[in-house]
């Protein structure tokens, strides 16, 4: 499972190293983990409260109904993100990183070689997260930026017609401009959501002194009364209710940008004590008058204020999404890196920075698809319906993950792992089942996304290791071949370095060079390249060298699932090692496969077609292992899948 051969890379364990899980926080971090991490759910107040009483939830704008909904969005905020993950999952950390495949690396880490069954099962659910999160993620920026825009909708009617082609234009804007890093721009992330935090927090303390009772909602009999009072029917209540806590799954994901204790900091210092006072402040203005409940966040303000209120909404809104693009970006490299998916171009927009990539394939997809749901659904009220089945089932997923890592890493006894998770998963199951009834409504959308990127991933999976199979077939042994070698061929100046899945085996592209052109480099190196599943490797962990006799070297080159694999990099590393590196004096062999289809493919038709369409589309070898274009010599091998 190699570059040049397998089109991905292996995974490995490492050495271990620091972690840098443990940060300090200082108060830039803070700041900085308030402009990335709480994007997508410090704006839910500009739609959560309104669509829990609009599009036919069963709910009417009463005082009693009204402290229903606010009791059960306080606990649901404290129980789903505070609790379950501030406090818990946000301890699972894989040497600093967090998201659900972290998640699922650290449990099977905890597994031992005969538990394949559970290994299995984890590597699923690390699939259906990763396919629920791209679900997700086409929504967010939709669903943000409308919310905002269409504030300029309670200053008057007339400016309703504008909010679908200014979303276009901000979000279509927000996609042209990722080519160019969000190094400057995010400069202000921190400060503006700093700002947006603190003027939640004003707005909703404002009206709760007005009607200071509703703070009584903190009661949970509250929420109580308002579930034996509407039955059955309170589930889709609950799928409006959800949108609070999206974005929650973000604290864990954005974990190794910042690390755990400033994301904790800022949450319990600021963004859970604006959001809360929000939405008990909305709550506060619709029992005192029901009718703002169809623009309650910007009824807020006094109307000469509405417009400056819009305008910081959507910098908020922006930001949202800036963190949701990001977080696509980094995954998909992660993703790439692990194997789940074919070779993109990444481009690394901060010499400084290796988070800030840019992979232009994503970047529009996920354009084109943002577009096409704004245009097809008109306003993020007909959006909702699609919004929040794929972040209810991730958490689903991260709480099962987690369960597992509780007992085989925390050693937590099972009884106590289930009854812990069980309880905080209860309300993650009424919001994924309330969800669920959304379906006909737009819920289907992520689902089919969704599951468009499971059956991409899982054919990936399975194309990779027939290719790999096919592949390994045969392979001499590279030790034997070296003692069955009695004469060497010619040697010509110079070092040849061929890429391959297994360094103990004789690469195939070394044995087609051999065959056509009948000689031998002064220095031949065998190189794999290795990805850990860790984040990052250190640089005295980076290669290992192996000289094997007659000017053979084997070469492993470690990199971490957040690293970009640089093969020049990796040889100028292995100096130290008595090779030294001369680019002009080097020529990189690759493997490249042309794939044949199979009439009795293991695959079945529809994925070995999509199969083949995806090796296509891979990015080449020389390209994202950054091999010098004019150094590299390609080798073609035609398999049959």
């Amino acid at each position: 499972m190699a570059p040049a051969d397998t089109n991905q890379t292996s995974v490995a364990h490492p050495a271990p190293h620091g972690s840098p899980a443990h940060h300090p926080a200082g108060a830039a971090l803070v700041v900085g983990a308030l402009g990335v991490v709480f994007g997508d759910i410090g704006t839910s107040p500009l739609y959560a409260l309104r669509e829990t009483f609009l599009h036919g939830t069963g709910l009417a704008p009463t005082p009693d109904h009204v402290l229903g909904v606010l009791s059960m969005l306080f606990w649901a905020v404290t129980l789903t993100v505070t609790i379950k993950y501030v406090v818990l999952i946000m301890r699972a950390d894989n040497k600093g990183e967090g998201g659900v495949l972290a998640l699922a690396t650290l449990a099977t880490r905890g597994l031992d070689g005969k538990a394949r069954r559970i290994r299995h099962a984890v590597i699923l659910f690390a699939v259906v997260g990763l396919a629920l999160f791209y679900g997700d993620a086409i929504i967010t920026p939709a669903m943000t930026v409308m919310s905002a825009v269409e504030g300029l909708s309670a200053i008057t009617p007339a400016f309703t017609p504008l909010v679908v082609p200014l979303s276009l234009v901000i979000l279509v804007a927000l996609f042209m401009l990722q080519s160019r890093g969000t190094a400057n721009v995010g400069r202000l992330f921190g400060p503006v959501m700093l700002l947006w935090f603190v003027v939640l927090g004003v707005l909703g303390a404002w009206q709760v002194v007005k009607y200071p009772a509703v703070l009584i909602a903190i009661n949970p009999i509250y929420a109580y009364h308002l579930v034996t009072d509407q039955g059955f029917g309170i589930f889709w209540a609950f799928g409006s209710i959800v949108l609070a806590v999206t974005g929650a799954e973000a604290l864990y994901a954005d974990m190794g940008h910042f690390g755990r204790r400033p994301i904790r900091i800022a949450w319990l210092g600021l963004a859970m004590p604006g959001l809360v006072l929000n939405y008990f402040g909305q709550g506060a203005l619709i029992i005192a008058n029901p009718s703002t409940v169809h623009h309650v966040f910007f009824e807020l303000v006094p109307q000469d204020y509405i417009i400056g209120l819009v305008i910081l909404s959507t910098m908020a809104a922006v930001i949202a999404s800036q963190a949701v693009i990001t977080g696509v970006f980094s995954l998909t490299r992660q993703a790439i890196q692990l194997g789940y998916l074919p070779r993109m171009e990444i481009q690394h927009t901060s010499e400084t920075a290796i988070g800030q990539i840019y992979i232009p394939r994503v970047n529009w997809l996920l354009m084109a698809g943002i577009v096409a749901l704004v245009v097809g659904f008109g306003s993020s009220g007909a959006l909702s319906g699609a919004y929040g089945l794929a972040v209810t089932g991730a958490m689903l997923v991260d709480a099962a993950l987690a369960t597992v890592v509780a007992i085989l890493v925390w050693r937590w006894s099972w009884p106590l792992a289930v009854l812990v998770f069980g309880f905080l998963g209860i309300p993650d199951v009424a919001f994924f089942i309330a969800n669920a009834l959304k379906i006909p409504d737009g819920g289907w959308l992520p689902l089919v996304v969704a599951g468009l990127i499971y059956f991409t991933i899982t054919t990936w999976r399975r194309g990779r290791r027939l290719v790999a199979a096919e592949m390994s077939e045969g392979a001499l042994p590279l030790k034997e071949f070296l003692e069955r070698m009695e004469r060497a061929p010619d040697r010509v100046a110079g070092t040849a370095v061929f890429l391959t899945a297994d360094a103990t085996h004789t690469p195939a592209a070394f044995l087609h060079n051999l065959k056509h052109n009948k000689i031998l480099h002064e220095r031949i190196i065998i190189l794999q390249v290795d990805t850990m599943d860790v984040p990052l490797v250190s640089d005295a962990n980076r290669v290992k060298v192996e000289r094997l006799g007659k000017g053979f070297h084997t070469v492993i080159a470690h990199y971490g699932f957040t690293e970009q694999p640089d093969i020049p990099e990796a040889l100028r590393a292995c100096r130290p090692h008595g090779i030294a590196y001369d680019e002009m004096e080097t020529s990189f062999f690759l493997g490249r496969e042309t794939l044949v289809p199979s009439q009795h493919s293991k695959l079945g038709r529809w994925r070995r077609d999509w199969f083949i369409s995806l090796s296509h589309s891979a990015s080449a070898s020389k390209t994202f292992f950054r091999i010098p274009p004019n150094r590299a010599i390609e080798l073609g091998n035609q398999i049959q899948i």
